[in-house]
């Protein structure tokens, strides 16, 4: 099991907490809702790698067995209750590294409510502080102007362009690649991403 897992956190009307299976129903209609919002961004498999598991059935098996094996950790991020996106931690690695990455999708209803920079601060402050890592990473395509706030709000460093980084749609796609380290948030990032929003 990750350490630091499972866990629910919350910040007003934002939190987030394990997907279960019984989050089947609100993921499908979110998903079936927001499939044109989402699917220009969303990772596929190249020929000959089968394919990505539409169901929530097959994804949530997946991600359970993910963080039981402590490789990750699949949140639902909820507004006022309501199931309205996802964050998921990737890759988690102990070692010498302690690094995971993190990705993220929110129902068109709810973006640019601050939802998503919420949820992904909640989890990064959660990851440094009860799982112990030190770096975390998100990689965004360069096209995705709403992904890309939200690494702004969060002051993420940009670190490079990773070249033909993911397959998407069909294609191997460029991704910019963002880092925060603990280092960088002595006072945590939803700290940081308050006081942000009081210096706007």
């Amino acid at each position: 099991m990750a350490r630091g897992w499972p866990v629910t956190l919350s910040d007003g009307h934002v939190g987030v907490r394990p997907l279960v299976r019984r989050d089947a129903g609100a993921w499908a209609r979110l998903r079936a809702e927001n499939r044109e919002w989402l699917t220009p961004w969303e990772a596929t498999l190249p020929p000959g790698e089968g394919s990505v598991p539409e169901s929530y059935t097959g994804t949530i098996a997946t991600l359970r067995r993910r963080a039981r094996e402590g490789t990750a950790m699949p949140f639902a991020v909820t507004w006022a209750g309501d199931m309205v996106g996802q964050v998921t931690v990737n890759s988690i690695t102990r070692g010498s590294a302690q690094f995971a990455s993190i990705g993220y999708w929110v129902s068109r209803s709810h973006a640019g409510r601050g939802v998503t920079p919420t949820a992904v601060a909640l989890v990064c402050d959660h990851l440094f502080t009860r799982a112990g890592l030190h770096r975390i990473e998100i990689s965004i395509r360069p096209e995705n102007a709403a992904s890309l706030r939200v690494v702004e709000k969060l002051r993420f460093t940009e670190v490079g362009l990773a070249p033909g980084y993911l397959h998407i749609a069909g294609q191997w796609r460029d991704h910019r690649v963002f880092q925060i380290l603990k280092e960088d948030v002595p006072e945590g990032l939803l700290t940081r991403l308050r006081e942000g929003r009081r210096a706007d």
